[in-house]
């Protein structure tokens, strides 16, 4: 699944190409996605893309009368093609605009989404009620602590919540509690304030180290032009369970957390 990184690295791709270009067409192939596309969407033709932003995971495409918001689900991707490319399998959305370009969704298992949120009214509340952005001054020394008091659900699961704070999926997660020395189980509320105000530093450093390098590469990821990103060559324990710990040698464990892979160090990580 795309996560933040791939997702902004996705906009600021697809940015330069669509922003001040007007659509003059919409093309719905499969309007079932997670949910229906909307007809809705169809009004942004003759208009012009005043920009793109990213909310958690949702691409944001600005024009004057309302937002078109775009999820990726678990598969999908957004790419900006010539007008000649043909249609594949899975193709479901085109933005065609007035130079020649489309903005084009593939999404194999559907579960993305193309919205319109007329006068950007959230009417689903997909947007009103998310954390801060993990790296926005909003996400704070001493933010995760005051969220975490009392809490006894594990750090890893409390990370994830979207509500707490947008965009530390499970990759992400895993990677930052390796390099704070954090185990995946620990209760949130038993970390003390500097080590949660470390931990908030190093996932602001990891997600942009993964933004810097074009995002992580699994089995569905690629940026917006087709080339593969490239962090992935730099986890340092997700998806090597069971291989060496790349600071003590120590042979990596993996559990499920919410029904998610929590891959960790015994030695270099502790309650």
């Amino acid at each position: 699944m795309p996560e933040l990184p791939e997702v902004e690295v996705c906009r600021l791709g697809i940015s330069p190409h669509i922003i001040a270009q007007q659509v003059i067409k919409v093309t719905i192939r499969d309007s079932r996605l997670r949910w229906p596309i909307p007809e809705e969407v169809r009004s942004v033709v003759g208009l012009p893309v005043l920009a793109v932003d990213r909310r958690a995971k949702y691409l944001l495409l600005r024009f004057k009368t309302g937002t078109l918001l775009l999820h990726l689900g678990m598969s999908g991707t957004v790419r900006v093609i010539e007008h000649d490319t043909p249609v594949a399998k899975h193709d479901h959305f085109d933005l065609v605009f007035q130079h020649g370009k489309i903005l084009r969704l593939n999404d194999p298992r559907r579960f993305g989404a193309v919205l319109w949120l007329a006068n950007d009214e959230d009417e689903l509340g997909l947007l009103s009620k998310l954390g801060p952005e993990p790296l926005s001054d909003d996400f704070y020394p001493g933010y995760l602590f005051s969220k975490a008091k009392n809490r006894k659900v594990p750090i890893k699961t409390f990370l994830m919540n979207n509500h707490i704070v947008v965009g530390v999926g499970n990759i992400y997660a895993n990677e930052a509690l390796f390099q704070a020395g954090i185990l995946p189980t620990t209760k949130a509320g038993d970390i003390d304030e500097a080590r949660l105000n470390n931990l908030t530093n190093i996932i602001k450093q990891v997600l942009s180290a993964a933004i810097a390098q074009g995002g992580t590469t699994l089995k569905d990821f690629t940026q917006a032009d087709g080339r593969p990103g490239y962090f992935a060559q730099s986890l340092m324990v997700y998806g090597r369970a069971g291989q060496a710990c790349l600071t003590c040698q120590t042979k990596l464990e993996e559990i499920r957390q919410s029904n998610r892979s929590s891959v960790y160090c015994p030695i270099c990580q502790q309650d």
